[in-house]
């Protein structure tokens, strides 16, 4: 177990995590789809442990812009990166588990609802790459 999280370094792995579900309901918007989604996504969030247990479960909902996906996206890409990097330093095991419990909430998020479509998709894939191991 390393260091301890700051508040500051919980909401950015919970503004990460929390910010991907959004951008993938919001690919393919429709409010019963919203509501399905939103059960779908927090039993990936269930299999969570330790630090990132404890980032996602405790502390306020990460605050995202309301006017455009674009704007989600530019606050939620980032700080998936700097998730990825906030764990490496201060508790390297936990980066993987952080990396899958994203994705596999950002996937059953999108197949709640009709399947994936080519839009939650493309958002899949860049989440997935925000999470990618820096070069």
């Amino acid at each position: 177990m390393g260091q301890p999280l700051t508040d500051e370094e919980r909401l950015t792995l919970k503004t990460g995590a929390f910010g991907a579900v959004f951008l993938v309901s919001n690919a393919d918007p429709g409010m019963f789809a919203m509501v399905r989604e939103s059960f779908a996504a927090s039993g990936a969030m269930a299999g969570a442990s330790g630090p990132v247990k404890e980032a996602l479960t405790t502390g306020p909902l990460p605050r995202l812009p309301r006017d455009s996906a674009l704007e989600v996206e530019a606050v939620v890409l980032p700080a998936l990166g700097r998730a990825v990097g906030i764990l490496r330093a201060k508790s390297p095991g936990d980066v993987a588990a952080y990396r899958s419990l994203v994705l596999a909430a950002a996937d059953r998020v999108a197949r709640a609802h009709r399947g994936v479509t080519p839009a939650e998709a493309e958002v899949i894939d860049r989440i997935r790459g925000a999470l990618a191991e820096p070069a």
